[in-house]
């Protein structure tokens, strides 16, 4: 630093040798124009020059790590799911990425989605998983979901199915039996707001009396409840249903009566191609009532099964995400779920469900989920006055 002399003598500074000399004006301007150019070429392109594109946009994933966000805690089946496909998935990306499977529980999977929703990297090294759980959430719009599916881009989708089934000590033999009886059947239910939904509108479809009974851990307990006739009817997923249903049913002390089906690609529900010889619940209903059903039931079934049956899991990355990067994966995907040794060691994992990569899965899928309002509206309305279910 430069000192000054005795305050007695005239004012003069000393500047020590190591000191470098002041700056000419023509080299500060100099200076000072390095930095105007610098921060003209960030503006003109776009912060490219500080943030350089990804390199997962050059058809090659070498030395990149795929990350997905598992909204829901280990253990389970989507976690079960999640981890087997994106072991084989990283097989078949160009380039071997590296797998890392995050669990982020919380919030019945709201929370980990709404953190993926506002944080996750655009480049396609972060994947989101989806469930029912999480889906369900967002088609009610519940205050807590800050996410929105018709905003990301879906890689892969996998579907499931279920079959309803009641206690043939309940006075059900057969479909007839549902309606018009002078007790209600009592339905043993997880939450109204998760799976649990699709059934429930199944019900109200086929105009059946029903009570429900909701707080149970999960389907094994229901069924367990079923068994000792402390509920009357149920519904298993298409990999619990050997199990948990084919031997009650085997020794007739259980009926299988339709299953949820499908929705196929021109939005008809469809049978369940791993439950052909079983009506779905539209053709249930024409057996009892004859002709259709009411068309606004029908648009809220529709609706719910696709989100929660026909795509019920699915793998997203952000919108933003370039179309390079997208496609890559999803073309990986697509090779994957065509691949025989992946079909053959995936069926118990898969539910005997394809893989879904098709080109046109994300136009089917935006279309699935975009709910109309007054469709929306609707199914709050029946939560709150047949199960008095409340949507915050």
């Amino acid at each position: 630093m430069p000192e000054r002399l005795d305050p007695a003598e005239p004012a003069q500074l000393i500047t020590h040798p190591t000191d470098p000399p002041p700056p000419s004006r023509r080299t500060a301007l100099g200076i000072m124009g390095g930095f105007a150019v610098l921060a003209g070429l960030g503006t003109v392109f776009g912060g490219d020059l500080l943030n350089p594109p990804s390199s997962t946009e050059d058809g090659d994933y070498e030395g990149e790590t795929l990350e997905f966000l598992i909204p829901i805690a280990e253990g389970g089946g989507t976690d079960t799911w999640a981890r087997f496909v994106g072991t084989e998935l990283v097989k078949i990306v160009p380039g071997h990425p590296g797998f890392a499977p995050i669990n982020e529980a919380g919030g019945e999977g709201i929370t980990g989605t709404n953190h993926f929703a506002l944080s996750a990297r655009p480049d396609g090294t972060e994947v989101l998983v989806s469930t029912a759980t999480t889906v369900v959430p967002y088609l009610l719009k519940k205050h807590a979901v800050k996410y929105d599916y018709t905003q990301m881009q879906p890689i892969v989708a996998n579907g499931t199915g279920a079959v309803v089934y009641a206690r043939a000590a309940a006075g059900v033999k057969g479909l007839r039996d549902l309606v018009g009886r002078s007790t209600p059947l009592r339905f043993g239910g997880i939450t109204a707001t998760g799976l649990d939904l699709t059934t429930l509108l199944a019900f109200d479809l086929l105009e059946m009396d029903v009570e429900a009974i909701f707080g149970f851990e999960g389907r094994g307990p229901v069924n367990l409840a079923l068994q000792r006739g402390e509920i009357d009817i149920d519904y298993a997923t298409t990999s619990a249903y050997p199990a948990a249903v084919g031997g009650l049913v085997k020794d007739k002390s259980a009926v299988a009566l339709f299953s949820l089906g499908q929705v196929d690609e021109a939005g008809n529900v469809v049978r369940d191609p791993n439950f052909e010889d079983l009506p779905t619940v539209v053709e249930a209903y024409t057996q009892l009532h004859g002709g259709a059903p009411d068309p606004q039931k029908l648009a809220a079934y529709r609706t719910v099964l696709g989100v929660t049956y026909t795509y019920q899991k699915a793998l997203w990355v952000p919108g933003a995400t370039p179309t390079a990067a997208v496609e890559l994966l999803r073309t990986s995907a697509e090779k994957l779920g065509a691949d025989a040794g992946f079909v053959k060691a995936a069926k118990k994992v898969l539910g005997g469900y394809p893989l879904d990569a098709a080109g046109d899965l994300r136009a089917r899928m935006q279309k699935a989920y975009t709910v109309d309002d007054a469709l929306r509206e609707r199914i709050v309305t029946f939560l709150k006055s047949t199960y008095n279910v409340a949507i915050d």
